[in-house]
């Protein structure tokens, strides 16, 4: 058998499905509410795009011009044919090349799409070679498989140690922060989101003309992975990636052992009373609330400290999470990007350290840019009045319930 036949048949075998990897439209609605803001008609790409049920939904609900990427012209013809259909083919052109050498100019996109196809480059390779390809404040959304546990079964393992390397999504976290990302946000995917790609893709294995060369081979290829799935599902899943370049103006990072006097004339200078420099202060003494390596700063250009911001250690109902505050800019570098830097760097580490909640009390106007959402919608409050949409959460981990209840802050906060 020719690997040409092996191929054909492999496409054979997709061809009509929904979609070609897990996933769902709830999932991508998840994953563009996590992206931010957009331009009003938002530049598109999505790669690795198969029939495009992603293109599809940006198009429609985001007013996007999508440009759909995919080797494979059957997929393209489908979408074109679908996009018409729904009077969305001015909205969307199709491009046959091949993802791994990308024909368009530095910061074409605001947003750049890879639903289950990030495999094919490999997450690391995608995270650089990307990156150029947004427009400044862009994003790049990716989903890509993911071990579930910190120790996989052997099958599971074995499986994919054979055919793709996996990372948790925190290694894979890591991984985008470490190449000069933002998270802006992860999404677990449901057990459904499979379902939608392994219930069509059954069907059609168990209708397949198995004579055909090569498609024995691509339905027990079909059957072994559906299989591997059913039994030992929990070791391994699908999660969603929402990332966004660092601002290149403004290198970031924790705070120094020589930083403090800088922190404390940052603090000073951006509010009107010191109370704000007195409270971290205080913090740094109390080693219950101190939370090492979330004390963060933002360098000016000459290396001088222009923005800072702290998170501490809080609890809700008794578990902990973790508070944001105070979050202070020079005044010479204020509304220029600093704060923004800093805050999105001091969220990464948090992330990255393994915290599930952050708090903030602030303006609601400013935080809702980072993925805060009123704490009422969480059942969480403050334990003194404050108006609702100023008292923010944000979950950066949401495999586990959300507490619910009255915040309990530390003594160096006076509430």
């Amino acid at each position: 058998m020719s690997d040409n036949a092996l191929h054909d048949s492999f496409f054979a075998l997709h061809h009509g499905l929904p979609r070609q990897g897990p996933g769902s439209d709830a999932t991508t609605r998840r994953l563009l509410a996590l992206s931010g803001r957009l331009p009003e008609r938002p530049r598109v790409l999505d790669l690795g795009c198969g029939p495009g049920r992603s293109a599809l939904l940006l198009a429609a609900e985001a007013g996007a011009e999508v440009t759909a990427v995919d080797t494979h012209e059957p997929f393209l013809a489908e979408l074109r044919e679908t996009a018409a259909a729904r009077g969305l083919d001015g909205a969307i052109r199709t491009l046959n090349a091949d993802m791994r050498a990308l024909p368009f100019p530095d910061g074409s996109f605001d947003l750049v799409w890879a639903e289950s196809s990030v495999f094919v480059l490999g997450f690391d390779r995608a995270l650089a070679e990307w990156r150029r390809l947004l427009a400044p404040g862009g994003t790049l959304v990716l989903t890509e498989c993911v071990w579930t546990t910190e120790e996989p079964g052997p099958a599971a393992r074995a499986f994919w140690e054979e055919h793709y390397t996996l990372r948790t999504v925190a290694g894979n976290a890591a991984a985008a922060v470490a190449a000069g990302y933002h998270v802006l946000g992860t999404v677990p995917q449901p057990e459904s989101d499979w379902d939608e790609y392994y219930v069509p893709l059954s069907a059609h294995a168990d209708a397949a003309d198995t004579t055909v060369p090569g498609m024995a081979e691509a339905v027990a290829g079909a059957r072994a992975e559906i299989a591997l799935r059913r039994e030992h599902g929990s070791d391994y899943g699908y999660a969603g990636f929402v990332l966004r370049a660092a601002d290149p103006r403004w290198k970031t990072r924790p705070e120094g052992d020589g930083d403090a006097a800088a922190v404390r004339a940052v603090n000073t200078g951006a509010f009107p009373t010191p109370e704000e420099a007195g409270l971290v202060d205080a913090l740094r003494t109390d080693t219950g609330a101190w939370l090492p390596g979330l004390s963060y700063v933002a360098e000016a250009p000459d290396g001088t400290v222009a923005a800072h911001a702290l998170i501490s250690r809080c609890h809700v109902n008794g578990v902990p999470a973790a508070a944001l505050a105070p979050v202070a800019v020079a005044p010479e570098h204020q509304n220029a990007g600093a704060g923004q830097a800093v805050v999105r760097a001091v969220l990464d580490a948090a992330r990255l350290r393994g915290e599930r909640l952050v708090l903030v009390l602030g303006h609601p106007g400013y935080y809702p840019r980072f993925g805060f959402v009123r704490a009422s919608e969480y059942g969480i409050k403050p334990g003194f009045e404050v108006p609702d949409e100023a008292m923010m959460a944000l979950v950066l981990d949401g495999s586990e319930p959300v507490p619910s209840g009255t915040i309990a802050y530390p003594a160096a906060f006076g509430v």
